[in-house]
């Protein structure tokens, strides 16, 4: 890898799988999304979904959506929520520095809600946001749906963004789950990039790693990782990351059908395109 960079003379690898805010494209529907979230969460109205297919950047969106809350904004994000419901809530209140020991259910809502209200008191928001929420329990749905009782007369106290694949969606049309499905208000489903974004896409993860504008995908190799990737941000990342090495191997920078032919081999397990 190190190799590679500083033939290209990159200052870092563009195509890193890692949800990197600074590397995010906005592309029309990326950019809408963004809003959406941001939108929900400042004006405070409790429950966000943010649908999307495997590898379509849900992740990385959020994170820049975290970095752009300013400093009145308390933030917690949950990872993994396979958990149960005492745990989720100790990973709720470990996130927002708040302590957990020897607390049961009970007490631990009685910590984040005395912490919302010291939070509403100070002028500031709360925004909790819970990736790969299609992973949650109907049982955990529930407890997060309860927490969004934890309400003013005039308005929430904290916001919930639900981050999943479109098995979310599903799961929330269940007539068990009808209560949570009413609550959220804003909503978007991302879906992947078009053949266009993709270029767009490639050119600028280049620029953000530094790149000086002689390395270039050609206009067959950026056809080819779209047919491969289907325009899903992760695998993009998968192909062009192996079509750089392939480059480096032959010794240009100019990023043809060659090298993401045999990308795409490799990602196929030797089997061609």
């Amino acid at each position: 890898m190190s190799l590679y960079l500083k033939f290209y003379g990159l200052s870092e690898a563009p195509f890193n799988l890692t949800p990197d805010p600074r590397y995010l494209y906005f592309s029309a529907q990326h950019r809408e999304a963004f809003d959406h979230v941001l939108y929900g969460i400042e004006q405070r109205k409790g429950f966000i979904a943010l649908t999307g297919e495997v590898g379509s950047g849900k992740t990385t969106l959020c994170r820049a959506v975290l970095n752009k809350l300013g400093r009145q904004t308390q933030t917690a994000l949950i990872l993994n929520p396979c958990l149960t419901e005492t745990q989720l809530l100790r990973a709720i209140l470990h996130d927002y520095g708040l302590p957990t020991a020897r607390k049961d259910l009970l007490g631990l809502i009685e910590t984040l809600n005395a912490f919302l209200l010291e939070r509403l008191r100070a002028g500031d928001n709360v925004a909790l946001l819970i990736d790969e929420a299609q992973n949650l329990s109907p049982r955990l749905m529930e407890q997060i749906r309860l927490l969004s009782n934890l309400e003013t007369d005039q308005q929430k106290l904290i916001q919930i963004v639900l981050i999943g694949q479109p098995e979310l969606d599903a799961k929330l049309r269940q007539p068990a789950l009808r209560q949570l499905r009413q609550r959220i208000v804003v909503r978007y489903h991302l879906g992947a990039l078009s053949e266009p974004e993709v270029g767009a896409y490639i050119e600028h993860r280049l620029r953000t790693a530094g790149a000086d504008g002689r390395l270039r995908f050609d206009a067959r190799a950026v056809r080819m990782a779209y047919g491969f990737s289907r325009g899903l941000p992760r695998l993009i990342n998968a192909v062009c990351d192996h079509a750089l090495l392939a480059g480096y191997v032959a010794e240009t920078f100019a990023i043809n059908a060659r090298c993401m032919t045999r990308a795409i081999r490799e990602l196929n397990g030797g089997h061609g395109p």
